[in-house]
């Protein structure tokens, strides 16, 4: 081994800890206020909430639509939890 190579691979050691240090740093994406982690909660009328319900008693009971709504309902409490 050279005296160069072990110069070499410090420097790309250093580089690759410093790569990682920075990355750590960076928050962009966490930090965009209203946009962040809680999705915004649609609301639905109360006539648009009977007919879905409506329409969900005509599915059979092990529908994969049903399991979906459930948890969607589930994922919406969640969201409400977040603000």
């Amino acid at each position: 081994m050279t005296r160069t190579d072990g110069c070499s691979r410090r420097r790309c050691v250093a580089l690759v800890l410093a790569t990682i240090w920075l990355s750590g740093c960076a928050t962009g994406a966490s930090d965009l206020g209203n946009l962040g982690a809680c999705p915004p909660v649609v609301e639905y009328s109360r006539e648009f909430q009977a007919r879905a319900a409506e329409e969900l008693a005509l599915l059979p009971e092990d529908s994969a639509i049903s399991e979906m709504l459930a948890d969607y309902a589930v994922m919406r409490e969640q969201a409400r939890a977040c603000d």
